[in-house]
């Protein structure tokens, strides 16, 4: 973990509120670690809102899911300077879902049933969401996710599995796929065979694209024979000379950053990269992932010239999230913060709004000041202030205007991005999808 990050999670602020005083109970490690008891907090936090953190510190999604946990103990800090939310400062109360199912679905249960949050922001993998949300559900808690994009949510929402207890500020990953298949077609990528981690994520991503892409004239050459590959796998070699097998234009690669280094360097180290373009996805846009990958004899990056498309930030309160975050973490943004901020501030917003911590009210408000006719606001605490004063809102975040649908979606732009000679990640176009 880096280190900056490390200090932000690990800290207990404590922060003046006139005669509220704030305590952030961030947790990190096994899921089954429990927030400070409530019988020791302050009468005053005991009855505020208390937020919990479904994120990955530690496993395959932990490069991604690091810094979006960071952000959110700025969030926390802020709201409680400017007077908490419903007369209460906030508590946040962070889990580690270690990438993994049964460890999300424990962090999650710990969150809703020991640590009693109102509210969940997580998970990333779409294969913890799957889990934590029926644990929501039962307990009736909303649980708003910045990264599960996977369109298996959709489709449960529009039966009703959810009964409003799901959201999201990630875009689901239909359109994700209509990105990658237009991308593709404009490059010439005729002839493209696809690999994805087996899970919901890889799989539902894999066949959005599959679907896309052939009605816009493409041919998949494995599409009756799609390569997936285990999450818990630590070797690669046959997966990686499955799919670049019978001389595709470029292989589509949805994958996770530690298993899909292994993987596309296990192609390199094969000879099978040759001349073959490399398409990857929202869930590998890391600064380390080309390093991860590794380099040629020549030091040059095997990456180098892979390109990918990932949902864009680009929402009116960008620019004043990016101040903050360069000014207290000393690195650019990374993908998916925004959208974490956004979803903590939209179930702090949706809590006032509702003037009340109960799980079911903040549901119920939650699309209210996502979107609608209120007043227009990027700033949280001045969201907070017209929501006191008895004014509707309508919140534009920094990843975008964050409008949630009937069935829990948004809609996103998205970035295109290489990797560079030097082995960086640069944004080099944008897709809309009106």
């Amino acid at each position: 973990m880096d280190s900056t990050i490390a200090i932000t999670l690990q800290r207990s602020v404590v922060l003046g509120l006139a005669t509220l005083p704030l305590l952030a109970a961030c947790e990190l490690g096994n899921p089954s670690n429990q927030a400070t008891p409530s019988s020791i907090l302050p009468a005053t936090l005991d009855e505020g809102l208390k937020l919990g953190v479904l994120l990955p510190t530690t496993g395959d999604l932990a490069p991604i899911g690091q810094p979006m946990v960071a952000v959110l103990p700025l969030l926390v800090d802020q709201v409680n300077a400017c007077g908490g939310v419903n007369q209460a400062p906030v508590t946040l109360i962070i889990k580690d879902t270690q990438t993994d199912p049964v460890a999300g679905v424990e962090a999650m249960t710990q969150l809703v049933e020991v640590n009693r949050v109102h509210g969940v922001v997580g998970a990333i993998a779409s294969s913890v969401s799957s889990g934590a949300v029926e644990v929501a559900v039962r307990n009736r808690i909303p649980l708003l996710s910045p990264g599960s994009t996977s369109p298996i949510f959709t489709e449960r929402a529009k039966q009703n599995d959810f009964r409003g207890y799901w959201a999201r500020t990630a875009p689901p990953d239909r359109y994700q796929a209509a990105a990658l298949a237009q991308l593709a077609i404009d490059r010439g990528y005729d002839r493209i065979s696809t690999i994805a981690i087996n899970n919901d994520y890889g799989i539902g991503l894999e066949q959005a694209f599959v679907a896309t892409f052939e009605k816009l004239g493409g041919t998949v050459i494995n599409r009756d024979n799609p390569s997936r590959y285990d999450p818990q796998a630590t070797t690669f070699e046959s997966e990686a000379a499955a799919v670049f097998s019978n001389s595709p234009d470029a292989v589509l690669a949805v994958l996770y950053p530690e298993t899909g280094s292994l993987l596309l360097r296990s192609a390199y180290q094969q000879g099978l990269t040759n001349g073959v373009q490399i398409l990857l996805t929202d869930g590998v846009k890391t600064e380390t992932f080309p390093d991860d990958v590794g380099q040629t004899a020549d030091g040059s990056y095997i990456l180098s010239g892979a390109i990918g498309t990932v949902p864009g930030a680009s929402g009116p309160g960008l620019e004043q999230l990016t101040a903050l975050w360069e000014e207290t973490q000393g690195t650019g943004i990374s993908a998916f913060v925004p959208h974490a901020w956004d979803a903590g501030v939209l179930l702090i917003l949706a809590a006032q709004a509702a003037g009340t911590h109960r799980g079911e009210a903040i549901m119920a408000e939650l699309r209210s000041v996502a979107g609608g006719d209120g007043v227009e606001v990027s700033d949280v605490c001045e969201g907070l202030a017209l929501l006191r004063d008895g004014q509707a809102i309508n919140y534009q975040g920094a990843s975008g205007n964050v409008d949630i649908d009937e069935y829990g979606d948004v809609v996103s732009n998205y970035d295109i991005w290489t990797v560079t000679d030097e082995g960086a990640i640069a944004v080099i176009d944008h897709i809309r999808l009106d």
